[in-house]
């Protein structure tokens, strides 16, 4: 397959499930968003997103109504239609919960569909096995603001077939987006790499050797990172984080402890850019 997916389903309407659908919506899909909770939440974050793409100029002359009108809502996976190209799973970073969403998935859709985790941390091969036909199921990790990040991470487990993995890297090209394939690991490359960074910066602000602002700048600055890994991780919402750390210390060892600070942060409910507040002050929510 060379043409672009006629078919997506998106499971997650939140911010990086709205922005799956948005990028997939854009490039001429039609987008099924699955979402338990608020379908009218999740569809108002991918016109808002394409709003913002729009007043940048992101949109090549396409209408904001128009790509819009490519994306529709379901309350639940078994609404996703046969003939589905590619399903990406996008619900928070809970295993049990994943299991639950992709064999839901599988069941739903083809036998041809692409089915691929968004996830940031979790083994492909440990999501995999609760499947059937495990060859089919890719990690497909997106970054945060999915339609101006430049980079999706491609993860293949063993079982992963070349055919899957050759076809999501076209799609990921289709999308103006540069990929990087890794092999399954707990982490992968990109998480493995920014939680320590980051978990690292939490440590040397607890401990008092710089303010949040300038462990950032001291990266930006010096190491040339675009952003400082504590805005980073105010970016990605701390609870995230948190999560991710709290997988990797599990799986890889104590270097990925998180921090008391983090702790102590995501239970007042400091989460970063999505709550207003996290290791920066942000202006007003954009959950």
């Amino acid at each position: 397959m060379t043409e672009i997916p006629a078919r997506v389903g998106v499971v997650g309407g939140g911010r990086m499930g709205a922005g799956i659908a948005q990028v997939f919506a854009t490039l001429g899909s039609a987008v099924t968003l699955v979402e338990t909770a608020d379908r009218q939440a999740a569809l108002d974050r991918v016109v808002a997103g394409l709003r913002r793409a729009d007043e940048r100029d992101k949109l090549d002359g396409r209408d904001v109504d128009e790509v819009a009108g490519r994306v529709s809502t379901a309350a639940a996976v078994h609404d996703l239609a046969r003939d589905t190209d590619l399903v990406v799973e996008a619900v928070p970073e809970v295993p049990a919960l994943k299991v639950a969403v992709l064999t839901a998935v599988e069941v739903a859709v083809g036998t041809r569909t692409v089915i691929a985790s968004n996830t940031s941390s979790i083994s492909i091969a440990e999501l995999g096995a609760a499947l059937t036909d495990p060859s089919r199921f890719v990690g497909m990790h997106f970054f945060n603001p999915v339609p101006a990040s430049s980079l999706v991470e491609i993860v293949r487990s063993p079982t992963t077939s070349t055919s899957a993995v050759e076809v999501v890297r076209r799609w990921v090209a289709m999308l103006g987006k540069s990929e990087v394939l890794v092999n399954d690991s707990p982490g992968f490359a990109t998480s493995r790499l920014g939680v320590c960074l980051g978990l690292e910066a939490i440590r040397m602000l607890e401990d008092g050797i710089a303010d949040a602002e300038s462990i950032d700048r001291a990266m930006e600055l010096g190491y040339r990172h675009p952003m400082g890994p504590l805005r980073s991780t105010d970016l990605v919402g701390l609870d995230v984080r948190l999560a991710i750390a709290e997988h990797l210390e599990g799986t890889l060892g104590g270097r990925f402890s998180p921090p008391q600070l983090l702790r102590d942060k995501v239970a007042r409910g400091h989460l970063g850019r999505k709550s207003g507040r996290g290791f920066h002050e942000w202006e007003g929510s954009t959950s």
